[in-house]
């Protein structure tokens, strides 16, 4: 059984992120309703050049953040300092180079995005789940409020700006940080290895959520990206169970503990959400988003990627639990390529059906390369 502890645990986390995500997901799914697929498409694109930035300034990505808070080694400040640094160059970069309103915006998302990833990494090493969840809750609150209060006072191009303003109180969280230990690059070097290794994992999950975005609009437009985007909200949505859990198997697995029967049940509760979205998520789909039509052809494909991005995400927390982040730089890469190709190869052939058969593959390449590398460490 799982013990009362693990239980309170996972519902601290759950709690925020199910609510969360649920807040987000309204104004998201409300936001598409109003400004068609074109608009939303095009705003997507921006965000997916933001996300894509911000991931390359994180020197120390979330699980190196999380998992060295775990197991108690005092690097916060430290990549609090490089990824802040780094984020304030690329943004200024960004702002610069690109001159308009729209890159002024996203050149301060940037920013945002890592004081984001920098905090959480730090509450979620540290098991501080009732803290997490209420920087989660106000966070998500945040961008419904201003999304919708810029939405209508400024029009849709300004929500980047809005969404930006959302993450701003993560601020007070770096600061403590600071506070409570010293930058010290000194503890780096003994560790530059599998930091290294999490900063390439960590830019190929960046790429891999982005990148599809970056491509679908050059070759199929922003039409087809706000529909493409719209079944990734979806997706986003049917994915907070398996997100949720992992969050919480990260620190667990680094600290040896272990949680078989929760990730079991994970498993078997994916494959449910999965059957569901098949089912019912056609019937749904163009009564809330008649303007989408073309989202209906993909959502078989988005279903059955649940079940394995959720059975990948287990036991990727299981291989870097063990510090043998390696193996996941290998299936992450080699999945990311397949991916590209894919979509480069088949989104002219078969469209949208084409950058869904192309992303569900790289899941199932992704899955069964951590698979080996989780029985090579068995043995």
């Amino acid at each position: 059984m799982v013990n009362l502890t693990k239980l309170k645990e996972i519902l601290a986390i759950g709690s925020a992120d199910t609510v969360g995500s649920g807040i987000s997901a309204i104004f998201w799914f409300y936001l598409a309703s109003q400004i068609g697929p074109e608009s939303f498409g095009e705003l997507q694109w921006f965000i997916g050049i933001g996300a894509t930035a911000s991931v390359i300034a994180l020197f120390g990505s979330q699980n190196v953040i999380t998992i060295h808070n775990a197991k108690m080694i005092k690097l916060q400040s430290t990549y609090n300092f490089i990824s802040l640094l780094s984020s304030l160059v690329l943004s200024t970069i960004v702002i610069i180079i690109f001159p308009s309103f729209y890159e002024i915006d996203v050149g301060i998302i940037i920013f945002a995005y890592v004081i984001n990833t920098l905090a959480i990494g730090n509450l979620l090493g540290k098991r501080l789940y009732t803290t997490y969840s209420k920087y989660v809750l106000l966070q998500k609150s945040l961008t419904l409020v201003l999304g919708l209060s810029f939405l209508y006072f400024f029009g849709y191009e300004s929500v980047l700006f809005a969404l930006s303003l959302s993450y701003i109180f993560y601020l007070k969280r770096i600061i403590q940080n600071f506070k409570e230990m010293k930058i010290d690059l000194s503890l780096i070097k003994p560790r530059i290895g599998f930091i290294l290794n999490n900063y390439v994992i960590s830019l190929v999950h960046g790429f891999h959520g982005q990148t599809d975005k970056l491509i679908v609009a050059p070759l199929l437009g922003f039409t087809i990206l706000g529909n493409y985007s719209l079944a990734l909200q979806i997706m986003t949505m049917m994915m907070i169970f398996s997100n949720i859990l992992y969050k919480y198997f990260i620190p667990n697995d680094a600290a040896g503990v272990s949680n078989y029967r929760i990730k079991v049940l994970t498993i078997l509760g994916s494959v449910l959400i999965a059957i569901l979205g098949i089912t019912v998520l056609p019937i749904l789909t163009p009564i809330f988003f008649p303007k989408f039509t073309v989202v209906i052809e993909i959502i078989p494909y988005i279903s059955i990627f649940i079940i394995s991005n959720t059975i990948a995400l287990i036991l990727e927390s299981s291989i870097l639990g063990k510090l043998k982040s390696k193996y996941i730089v290998i299936g992450d890469i080699s999945s990311f390529v397949f991916m590209i190709v894919g979509m480069i190869t088949l989104a002219p052939i078969l469209g949208i059906t084409g950058i869904a058969i192309s992303l569900l593959l790289n899941s199932f390449l992704r899955c069964g390369i951590f698979f080996y590398a989780s029985q090579k460490l068995k043995k």
